[in-house]
């Protein structure tokens, strides 16, 4: 237990509500969580499941209806050919970590992934006795992997790759490019690919490839996917993975171990998101990306801040090198002094050290008072002040 990790916004969020709880108050820049309702057609699939009697058990993969839907989108979506045979439907996305992780992982195999990046990856690579293994996300690449740093890194024991695109916590696309230069690193290599993909609808450029659209790569990759990010259904925890037969088995294992299966009037209601009119999503993205816009360039009117524009999800990863404070303390002090509740980069690995993430799903007008705040605190961007805090 002493190796397993944990998320650090959960534990910022705790801090920021004791704040509140004495009467502080506090724009919420932690949690990574759409702040838009449930799409109304969505929630009323799950009324009406309930009172059809879907609250009992169901299939452990999940129900046929779902995994055929699910099987549709990503087939579209990704420009490959998948079927339900291929599907898993678990509680949430994080199952698509823990269980293909489980399932192939042994102590002394290798896993790289990309650092800064979601902590739970390093968590459960640790959890399973195997060697983590960060590579660099560049800030002058958009947040892509350094691809010679990749190279070198690629052993006899590397036993599995992690993609994040779009990133968490950078916002970062990997290039197409990047990605086929991956992909003929991998091909022929005795190894698997947990291809991150839970803010693939939400983008504000080109769609971002999956690495399963490149030749020999579907079948040694996992696509995690799922519901919370797309349809703002965090708190119904529905998720789901695509990969090869052989290993939904085993993920299959691992739920009617664990979990049972998915709830399955949640799942009702998944069917009714992927089936059912998608311009709430295109709402949503479109109103990210003003907000996007307007924090991005609030920051970088922060005296020692730079703040790239994140090509996808909804994070502003901001570098606050300039700042000459370390980016734990100025988290610290943000939250406490100014009223912005933020997160060190360093929480999402070594390589995140000097970064701010800032979730920008609150409303635009929080948003800008949070960059005023900032913008107010900055006249005691001095180490020491800090350090007194």
């Amino acid at each position: 237990m002493n190796n397993i990790g944990v998320e650090s916004a959960f534990d910022v969020l705790v801090r920021a509500r004791a704040l509140e709880a004495k009467g502080r108050s506090i724009v919420h820049l932690e949690i990574g969580e759409p702040d838009f309702p449930t799409p109304a057609h969505i929630v009323e699939a799950a009324k009406q499941a309930l009172d059809e009697g879907w609250t009992h058990y169901g299939p452990t993969q999940g129900l046929p209806d779902l995994r055929d839907a699910i099987a549709t989108h990503i087939s579209r979506t990704r420009g490959i050919d998948v079927g339900p045979q291929h599907v898993s439907v678990v509680p949430g996305g994080k199952p698509i970590i823990f269980f293909p992780m489980i399932a192939l992982l042994e102590p002394g195999d290798e896993v790289i992934y990309p650092n800064p990046g979601f902590p739970i990856y390093e968590s459960m690579i640790r959890f399973l006795g195997a060697k983590p293994v960060p590579i660099p996300l560049e800030e002058a690449r958009g947040f892509s992997f350094d691809l010679d740093r990749f190279r070198d890194s690629l052993t006899d024991r590397t036993k599995m790759v992690v993609l994040n695109s779009p990133q968490n916590p950078t916002g970062g696309v990997i290039p197409y490019a990047d990605l086929k230069v991956i992909a003929d690193l991998l091909r022929d290599r005795d190894l698997m690919i947990l291809s991150d993909e839970i803010y693939s609808q939400i983008y504000y450029d080109d769609p971002p490839a999956s690495i399963t659209s490149f030749p020999g790569m579907l079948e040694k990759t996992i696509i995690l996917d799922g519901f919370s990010k797309t349809y703002a259904m965090t708190g119904w925890r529905m998720g789901y993975g695509v990969m090869p037969t052989w290993l939904v088995e085993a993920v299959t294992k691992l739920m009617v171990n664990s979990n049972s299966c998915t709830a399955s009037f949640t799942q009702r209601a998944g069917i009714a998101a992927l089936n059912g009119p998608q311009d709430c999503v295109s709402a949503m993205v479109a109103e990210f990306r003003r907000r996007r816009d307007a924090i991005c360039k609030g920051l970088n009117e922060v005296p020692g801040f730079r703040c790239a524009v994140p090509g996808g999800a909804f994070y502003a990863f901001a570098n606050v090198t300039g700042t000459g404070v370390d980016s734990k303390e100025l988290a610290d002090f943000l939250l406490n002094e100014a009223g912005v509740s933020c997160l060190n980069g360093g929480c999402f690995g070594e390589y995140g050290t000097g970064y701010v993430r800032f979730s920008y799903a609150n409303s635009l007008a929080n948003l800008n008072e949070a960059v005023v705040r900032i913008k107010k605190a900055a006249v005691r961007w001095e180490p020491a002040l800090v350090s007194q805090v």
